[in-house]
């Protein structure tokens, strides 16, 4: 009797049973631990198995599937994934980033506070050619930290400030996040990486006047003494040579997308063969470091690719059972409308970004996100809910006590640091990423700008 009773139910309310099931699964997978994109194919397995039994879903409608699969396999957008990831493995693999980072920190050695602007410096420069987060942290922690610890500045300081210049590569172009992010609303990626700078630059320059502020009134924090007293200050030939590669590299990519000479995809192999020609004129290139470059960017890519099949599987089932009209109402429902909207997919986006990698959240919410989105915001307005997205994660990364940078950096930082003393070093700088955010929220102009300004 219970059941038939249950079937009953299912019969006669599809939707309102089987969509939140589906979630709640999904859900109960993501906290589980078990790897997200065969969690979403075997979700998407069982419940359109239990749509066809209760006649919930037409078998006919999973021949959309395959149609699907071939749609983001002939994705020419997506191919942009490989070429950056490439490009950023090779340049931190050949030594040119670490190379950046030591010119940086001897040319401001005797500034109070130098090494951290050194820092918040090299982060954005590494951002702007990475665009991984654990790549830039894990890279400053090795490098700068047992340095900027000897020279006596204080843990929390020197935590926190490579911790938030890590996640610059969230939301300074060319960043994955970026193609991923603009794939997934179906907005321009040369659009949205020009949306992205100048709130990018505005991370980059609150964090560096934090530093320059808590210098001057705390000057025991961050004393101006050499990184080695042993080392000369870099020449300007020195320093041009250094400097000048991975910055034309990045103008090169950035600057043939923004003017329209090439697509991200072409500007991908542009950096990526740049970052070879780098490598080799730098003496970094060799077999075994092109090995780790291309296993790095093979695993990047094959990650990014399973969780995006799983995804799309899941949608379309998820669609299939009536879930997607479920969760469309109840954003479209909320009380405050826009601003209500607004709030809530921040908030939800803020708090998987503890528990989940960003891949995940574009490839699983986001879509289910969008319908609401393209009705209340408009269309226009997606450019900006774009960099919202962005800037949010970013911040959630940083944010303790489950901020991936934060981990990251716990697994490089000496015994000496304790993880208190990271967590106290990352809330000013999430302070000033979330003015930023709230500069972004009351200013779309600060997005829309740049790209309506090319286009005109």
């Amino acid at each position: 009797m219970e059941l038939e009773a249950f079937g009953y139910v299912i019969t006669f309310f599809p939707g309102e049973v089987l969509g939140p099931a589906m979630f709640i699964a999904l859900v109960l997978a993501l906290l589980s631990g078990y790897p997200v994109a065969f969690g979403l194919g075997g979700i998407s397995v069982l419940f359109a198995l239990l749509g066809m039994a209760f006649g919930v879903i037409d078998p006919q409608f999973l021949t959309a599937l395959p149609q699907r699969i071939f749609g983001i396999m002939s994705n020419f957008t997506l191919l942009a994934i490989p070429a950056f990831v490439f490009m950023g493995a090779m340049l931190e693999r050949s030594g040119i980033a670490e190379r950046l980072l030591v010119a940086m920190g001897q040319l401001l050695r005797g500034v109070r506070g130098g090494l951290a602007l050194a820092v918040v410096l090299v982060g954005a420069l590494l951002a702007a050619t990475t665009g991984v987060v654990a790549a830039t942290v894990t890279t400053m922690g090795l490098i700068s930290l047992p340095v900027m610890l000897r020279a006596g500045y204080d843990r929390s300081l020197a935590t926190g400030v490579i911790a938030a210049s890590g996640t610059l590569g969230q939301i300074i172009p060319p960043s994955i996040v970026l193609v991923v992010l603009a794939d997934q609303l179906g907005v321009s990626v040369g659009d949205l990486f020009l949306g992205s700078l100048i709130p990018g630059l505005l991370m980059t320059a609150g964090f560096a006047l934090y530093v320059v502020i808590i210098s001057s009134l705390k000057p025991e924090l961050a004393p101006p003494v050499d990184t080695d007293p042993s080392a000369e200050r870099p020449s300007g030939q020195q320093l041009v040579r250094v400097l000048l590669p991975p910055l034309g590299l990045i103008l090169l990519v950035l600057g043939s997308i923004f003017f329209g000479l090439a697509t991200p995809t072409e500007a991908g192999a542009i950096g990526a063969i740049g970052a070879l020609a780098l490598a080799a004129l730098e003496g970094g290139l060799n077999r075994r470091a092109l090995s780790q470059v291309s296993d790095d960017t093979l695993r990047t890519t094959s990650m990014v690719l399973a969780i995006l099949l799983g995804s799309t599987a899941f949608s379309l089932v998820f669609r299939g059972v009536g879930g997607d009209h479920l969760i469309s109402d109840l954003l479209l429902n909320l009380p405050g409308g826009k601003a209500g909207f607004l709030l809530v997919s921040m908030a939800v986006i803020f708090g998987l970004g503890f528990f989940i990698d960003f891949f995940e959240i574009a490839f699983i919410v986001l879509p289910l996100l969008l319908p609401s989105a393209r009705q209340l915001l408009g269309p226009e307005a997606l450019l900006w809910f774009g960099v919202l997205i962005g800037a949010n994660l970013q911040t959630s990364f940083l944010s303790p006590p489950f901020g991936f940078a934060l981990f990251f950096l716990r697994g490089v930082a000496p015994e000496e640091v304790s993880t208190q003393s990271i967590y106290r070093g990352a809330w000013p700088f999430i302070g000033v990423q979330l003015v930023v955010l709230l500069l972004i929220l009351c200013f779309p102009s600060l997005v829309n700008g740049l790209p309506s300004l090319l286009k005109g």
